[in-house]
């Protein structure tokens, strides 16, 4: 497990404990360090009637709470704008932390890939429910949650790493992967709202499943052997949603969870913290 441990320990290293909050909110008030890959939570300034990040609309709750996050290969700057109800404007530069992500270089080519023009009649209708369920705006607010691992087990694979081909890179690793036989339970990281559930397992995810987190945010679950709950479902951190399985393109049993952020995909890993019972 040393192959990852030494990651996790990297990918640890850009998490601050949370800041004391200010008293009365006259500025921003962030609960942690950034990083690539990272999400953070915080607090506007008094009287925010709109909130930006890098000229992007950033939903805020009545009590002034909001997240954001950076994807994997973010910048090294973002910028915070907030427009006050006196129509004055606050900013608050937010410094991004780089991530050494695991990279292995392979002195070989690349190997083409080949679509079909029956896997692209396949792929394109998948490929656009997965767009329509990360654009649906839901009442959840699981996001306000630490959240907690969807099944405990050996991680056999890390978010961000990447293969390099003779110079050519590869796609990176879009998600944490986590061992375990078919039919292991899983359950949900944080409250929120189902916005798919696959009737029929897609043509590289194999059974998958969805949950808005809320304000932008949330969670796929892929390869499942089998959904538990049903478009539209409020579920609770804890409940089981579904079961461990190597549905789609998968070579074994296995669980992947995929994070975004509206565009940003995100590390999981940093959400739900190590691994419990030291796996």
């Amino acid at each position: 497990m040393r192959h990852w441990a030494a990651a996790l320990l990297i990918a640890l290293a850009g998490v601050s404990a949370p800041a004391a909050p200010l008293p009365d909110r006259a500025d921003f008030t962030i609960m942690a360090a950034a990083t690539q890959g990272g999400v953070l939570l915080g607090s506007a300034p008094a009287g925010t009637v709109a909130l930006t990040l890098d000229g992007k609309l950033v939903p805020v709750d009545g009590d002034g709470r909001f997240v954001i996050a950076f994807d994997r290969d973010a910048g090294p700057t973002g910028q915070l704008t907030a427009r006050l109800a006196d129509g004055r404007t606050l900013d608050h530069p937010i410094a991004i932390a780089p991530r050494a992500w695991r990279i292995e270089r392979i002195n070989a080519p690349m190997r083409p890939t080949k679509s079909s023009e029956a896997f692209l009649a396949l792929r394109k209708p998948e490929l656009e429910q997965i767009a329509a369920a990360r654009a649906a705006v839901t009442d959840a607010t699981g996001w306000r949650q630490r959240f907690v691992w969807p099944r405990v087990g050996r991680i056999s694979g890390l978010f961000g790493s990447q293969r390099i081909y003779q110079g050519t890179a590869g796609a990176y690793h879009g998600g944490v992967d986590v061992a375990g036989a078919t039919g292991a339970p899983v359950v949900a990281p944080a409250d929120g709202v189902v916005i798919l559930a696959a009737d029929k397992p897609f043509t590289l995810e194999g059974n998958l499943l969805m949950i808005d987190h809320g304000h932008g945010l949330n969670s796929a679950f892929l390869h499942l052997s089998r959904i538990d709950v049903k478009l539209g479902d409020h579920v609770s951190q804890g409940q089981r949603i579904g079961a461990i399985g190597a549905t789609g393109r998968a070579t074994g049993p296995h669980l992947h969870w995929g994070m975004k952020w509206n565009d940003a995909r995100i590390d999981p890993l940093l959400l739900a913290g190590p691994m419990p019972n030291g796996q």
